[in-house]
């Protein structure tokens, strides 16, 4: 059979899958055939009108220029380059071409070039992420933490990185080619290699590696099987050093298991007294919704206000977190300090007169009674510690005291001591104090009931008013509980206390001549403030007797008289008055005390009083008694 070879020679052409192209000495693109089309993405008739310069990667056709020019002068027969040419769509094609040079016959001089086009560029991406992968695989080698080392499907050691030199004191160069057997264990290594069970399996297994000092090292370990074209040829062991991490993880389960204790203790805490005390709010609010009268009204309201900053105290005590976080932030606004005071003994004085404890409460002159901070905080320290002494003080007295220590710029730092007469703390007791969840009294078989946070609470909350606090046992028996905070204040007044010596210095009262019996220092002043706001100057004393000294020289038209005082209570000193004055000369005499139970104003009224006013007391109930006294004058 006879072969048409210009036949054959047009289909190889046309066929291939090789893009061939003829190049003249100019460079132009002369003759292409359909693979070239096809590789370039252009049709016959657009490539002929490129030269190789116009599709060529700018940097490839200047860097082959040379091998062009010694093809035309004969030096080489052809050259094989990679080379890359734009693509009509603007993507790179990576080539693998070889040029050659057609000669003419009788002379050899040079006639045009013969391309010949392979496109290599999904070869080319694969080998370039090939090369990604090998740096990636050289860079996590190196810098990696923990220590890397492969070795064969025969259990010896091909490499290694600089961490697992670290780990086991070894060199690279010493590592490799050594069993690994020495390091993970002879029967580890079986197990891997029988490729019978989960690696994990083995790992945990794999918990202590040697050191060449003979030191073990805690690990933990992860294998991975090195797969080369769908072929296991070896394993890695990453190793990581967990000496550290596990000194950390168990005080971080210590930490987690006192938190989640917390926790609990808190979430019972939360729904033990929130609920009693929303029932308690709630029925509040719905009682005063209803038809009470005004006295009725007024202790109704005392609930809801006493109730309200009582769950606000409690909730900042469930959310001891919070506080121990530091997150818990001081709130300025002014407030009276003998208000918060008061309001602090009003609602601990039904258990403390349960106990018949004397409570005493003395402000040092010049103590500033305004005051610009967080009285609801302050309030909330006096209340702990001030509950506390009543709680462990099954007889005698308890005493508030405030002195001021000095002044820093716009503050002043008051030191505050709570003075009690009770059992006292044991000495071995005393370096538990202020840690949370404590209770001191357990040695007691539970005698009094608490929390174990009051004390914890107090330090952290006096710490955020910038002070400390202290304890100091009493000579006798009792304790004192000593702190101090800087506050912003203002210089008090001061506040005019009658004594036996100081008739001639009282100033004019003007035309309501009023007189304060109380003995407590803190309720004193609040009542005599609140008369000077309302235009009053008032006398005040300190117990029944120094009030009859008081009238036996000087007449009053208004005395409010504190039903409990020592020396002479308030009903024999009402008694002795009405005893001693014409009728025509007897004040209008307002009974003062914390007590609001049921027939108190009835058994006051039959005393021979006029009229009565519970604490904790309000200006707008102290200028009704002031009004209805002169409406009552205005008819005599």
């Amino acid at each position: 059979m006879q072969i048409n070879q210009l036949a054959l020679f047009e289909h190889i052409y046309n066929q291939t899958p090789i893009g061939i192209v003829i190049v003249s000495l100019d460079y132009k693109w002369i003759n292409v055939n359909s693979a070239a089309c096809r590789m370039f993405g252009y049709d016959e008739e657009e490539l002929l009108q490129k030269r190789d310069k116009d599709i060529a990667y700018p940097e490839d056709f200047a860097k082959n220029a040379k091998l062009y020019d010694d093809l035309l002068t004969g030096r080489i027969p052809l050259f094989k380059i990679e080379k890359r040419y734009l693509h009509k769509n603007g993507s790179v094609i990576w080539t693998s071409s070889q040029v050659s040079l057609v000669r003419e016959e009788t002379d050899g001089a040079p006639l045009y070039f013969i391309t010949q086009i392979i496109d290599v560029t999904a070869n080319k991406h694969a080998e370039q992420r090939l090369q990604e992968s090998v740096e990636r695989y050289t860079s996590l080698k190196r810098y990696n933490h923990d220590a890397i080392i492969s070795f064969d499907l025969q259990g010896r050691i091909m490499n290694a990185n600089v961490m697992a030199e670290r780990l086991t004191g070894q060199r690279i160069k010493d590592l490799i080619n050594t069993p690994i057997s020495t390091i993970i264990g002879e029967e580890n290594l079986e197990r891997i290699l029988s490729d019978n069970e989960q690696y994990a399996e083995i790992e945990s297994s794999i918990s202590l590696v040697p050191h060449i000092d003979g030191h073990k090292v805690e690990v933990l370990v992860t294998i991975a099987p090195i797969i080369v074209n769908h072929r296991n040829i070896g394993f890695y062991l990453l190793i990581k050093d967990i000496t550290e991490q596990k000194k950390l993880l168990i005080d971080k389960e210590a930490a987690e298991k006192t938190n989640e204790v917390k926790s609990e203790f808190l979430a019972m805490m939360s729904h033990e007294i929130r609920t009693p005390m929303n029932g308690v709010i709630g029925m509040t609010d719905l009682l005063s919704d209803t038809k009470l009268d005004a006295e009725q009204q007024e202790y109704v309201s005392v609930i809801k206000s006493s109730g309200e900053i009582l769950l606000s105290i409690i909730n900042d005590i469930l959310d001891f977190s919070k506080i121990e976080s530091g997150n818990s932030e001081l709130i300025e606004e002014p407030f009276g300090l003998s208000n918060a005071i008061a309001a602090t003994m009003d609602t601990l004085m039904p258990k403390a007169l349960n106990k018949n404890l004397d409570m005493k409460v003395s402000i040092s002159p010049g103590v500033p009674d305004l005051l610009i901070g967080d009285s609801v905080k302050l309030k909330q320290i006096l209340m702990n510690l001030t509950s506390n002494a009543i709680k462990f003080t099954p007889e005698g007295s308890i005493s508030i005291s405030v002195d001021r220590e000095g002044v820093e710029g716009d503050k002043v730092r008051l030191q505050f001591t709570i003075r009690d007469t009770g059992i006292g703390i044991p000495a071995d007791k005393v370096g538990h104090l202020f840690q949370p969840f404590y209770q001191v009294d357990h040695f007691m078989v539970r005698k009094a009931e608490g929390t174990g946070l009051g004390l914890a609470i107090t330090k952290k909350l006096v710490q955020l008013m910038d002070g400390e606090i202290n304890y100091k046992p009493n000579p006798v028996s009792g304790s004192t509980f000593i702190f101090d905070i800087l506050i912003k204040a203002e210089l008090p007044q001061d506040l005019q206390i009658f004594d036996d010596q100081d008739w001639e210095a009282r100033p004019e009262l003007g035309v309501i001549h009023i007189l304060v019996a109380e003995d407590n220092d803190v309720n004193r002043k609040v009542l005599v403030r609140m008369l000077e706001k309302l235009g009053c100057r008032p006398v005040a004393v300190r117990n029944g007797v120094e009030a009859l000294d008081a009238m036996s020289d000087n007449r009053f038209d208004i005395v409010f008289m504190d039903i409990q005082m020592p020396v002479m209570n308030g009903l024999e000193a009402t008694k002795r008055i009405i005893q001693t004055l014409a009728p025509e000369d007897l004040p209008y005499i307002v009974a003062v005390t914390a007590n609001a139970l049921l027939g108190d104003r009835e058994r006051y009224m039959e005393a021979g009083m006029n009229e009565y006013i519970s604490k904790p007391l309000q200006s707008s109930a102290v200028s009704k008694i002031i009004m209805k006294y002169l409406a009552v004058s205005e008819t005599t």
